[in-house]
């Protein structure tokens, strides 16, 4: 993201980076990057986020549109569903966090290879249109929790400096 640095008055959105995928969102200490960036690089609410260098971490991404930094990876299904991908990965991140530690010198990693390594069961397709019938609602209903929760936090920001400095008042509000 370093080659797309805003300059004065160019549209910007945050980047994301180990830091906020550790914290679910993006803040004012957040870099910034030019908003027409190549939308392989464009990280939306719901996008399974895989971070594989140094603090290796597996999320769903429910914050604001982002840019993807480097030791991000987007994973992006093709033929599985989300949640099927997502249970797979998260599966393996015990493995993954032992092999990077080994590989430590300064920063441990995961590579390709560690990837194309990793197997998956993949069921006959009657039983696994039967899983997706049951967990798909479930993990939509969480994504969509957590991006509710994302909303209200936003929110919570936005107005809570407004009730402190009397901006807003609601002493007079019946409830």
């Amino acid at each position: 993201m370093q080659k797309y640095k805003p300059k004065n008055g160019e549209q910007s959105i945050p980047v994301l980076k180990i830091r906020e995928l550790k914290q679910g969102f993006c803040d004012a200490n957040s870099e910034m990057c030019l908003s027409d960036i190549d939308k392989v690089y464009i990280i939306k609410q719901g996008d399974i986020i895989f971070s594989w260098s140094a603090s290796l971490l597996l999320d769903v991404w429910t914050g604001q549109i982002c840019g993807l930094n480097q030791h991000l990876f987007k994973v992006v299904p093709n033929k599985y569903n989300k949640w099927f991908v997502y249970a797979w990965t998260n599966k393996y991140m015990t493995r993954f966090v032992s092999i990077a530690l080994d590989k430590a010198t300064t920063m441990g990693h995961i590579k390709h290879s560690d990837l194309n390594a990793a197997v998956v069961i993949i069921p006959p397709k009657k039983e696994y249109e039967y899983l997706c019938n049951l967990i798909s609602p479930l993990y939509d209903s969480i994504l969509s929790l957590r991006i509710s929760n994302y909303k209200l936090m936003e929110l919570r920001d936005f107005l809570l400096p407004k009730l402190m400095s009397g901006e807003i008042n609601v002493s007079k509000i019946d409830i």
